[in-house]
């Protein structure tokens, strides 16, 4: 069987220890992305198995109608709406789910949070040019001495999402001094409860009160643009806000608008609406917000944990015990 990996823009996948389970079979991986329906249909003609990473290549019924071959989509991490599983189902194509590790996120998270309170990006692309102690964040619509950056002990770091993810951010905010406060469904803000943390008793007093406010929800079609203007027009004009979930979950240019406004303050974000970005993005000209390159999963443990799973479902597939597929109904499609 042809085994295709898609989108390792790292060139990571093939020196992973992990990588050795595929060795017996024909597998390709490709270091670059194709958008559009066409360019993807003709590299994944002759795919028996794809091989995703994350959400970086989506599938949509328009793509399967032209892949005839295709039987098998393993995912890194879990199913999301990238995949359309009922029209895989239909024609007879399995989608397998791997495994998932909160905590590479929740680190990268709290890397920018740390990094954006103390302004290191801007100190440290300003020292290169030999301007000592500038982070250059001066303009006339900030606060005084906003460019200085501020400790985290004593603010106060709001989690909207207090699943998996969202408990270990609240985690560092307690070890690091900070006041917590969660925001989101009832089942989260009681769980937050429990567990001594506060709970705001509205959506804007959350978004008011908050000197970081960090999210950790996952994307559906109920959660989608659930982030408004009017929400991040709350905060203050010194805080930050923290987005490593996903782009969509903020309506669009929502985000842009309240920076350039100036509430709030900062944003550090590692999610985009289209990845890869172009380099004239408009979140990447703004001084007052950081950027990384979707990277909250990339890191060698988790390559690690989420190949060798994808991996296994792959062998398992083949040798005809398939494993943690979510659609079992396209196993009996007659192809």
């Amino acid at each position: 069987m042809n085994i295709v990996i898609l989108d390792d823009y790292q060139d990571a996948v093939r020196k992973l220890h992990c990588a050795s389970r595929l060795d017996p079979y024909s597998a390709k991986v490709y270091t670059n992305t194709v958008k559009g329906l066409g360019q993807l249909s003709v590299r994944l003609k002759d795919a028996d198995i794809i091989v995703l990473i994350r959400d970086r290549t989506h599938i949509n019924r328009q793509l399967v109608d032209k892949l005839p071959r295709l039987k098998l989509i393993t995912q890194t991490g879990r199913v999301g709406s990238h995949i359309d599983v009922p029209a895989c189902t239909e024609r007879g194509i399995a989608v397998a789910e791997g495994v998932s590790s909160p905590v590479a996120p929740a680190e990268l998270t709290w890397a920018l949070i740390m990094a954006a309170m103390r302004r290191l990006p801007q100190y440290i692309a300003n020292l290169k040019h030999g301007a000592w102690q500038q982070s250059g964040l001066r303009a006339a619509a900030m606060p005084p001495n906003f460019g200085i950056g501020t400790v985290l002990r004593g603010k106060t770091l709001g989690i909207w999402g207090y699943g998996r993810i969202g408990q270990i951010v609240a985690s560092y905010g307690r070890a690091f001094g900070m006041n917590v406060r969660v925001w989101g469904r009832e089942a989260s803000r009681a769980q937050a409860l429990s567990d001594g943390l506060q709970v705001s008793s509205t959506r804007a007093e959350f978004f008011a009160e908050c000197d970081v406010v960090s999210v950790h929800v996952r994307l559906t079609d109920e959660t989608r643009n659930m982030i408004t203007l009017d929400d991040l027009s709350c905060m203050k004009p010194t805080a930050l806000f923290v987005n490593t979930s996903r782009a969509e979950l903020v309506e669009p240019d929502a985000l842009i608008a309240a920076l350039n406004r100036g509430r709030p303050g900062m944003a550090a974000v590692d999610v985009f609406e289209s990845e890869p970005i172009l380099q004239g993005h408009a979140l990447l000209r703004l001084e007052n917000c950081i950027c990384t390159p979707h990277i909250g999963y990339v890191e060698q443990d988790s390559y690690e944990l989420y190949f060798g799973a994808a991996f296994d479902n792959v062998v398992n597939y083949i040798k005809g015990t398939p494993t943690n597929i979510v659609n079992p109904g396209a196993l009996q499609v007659r192809r």
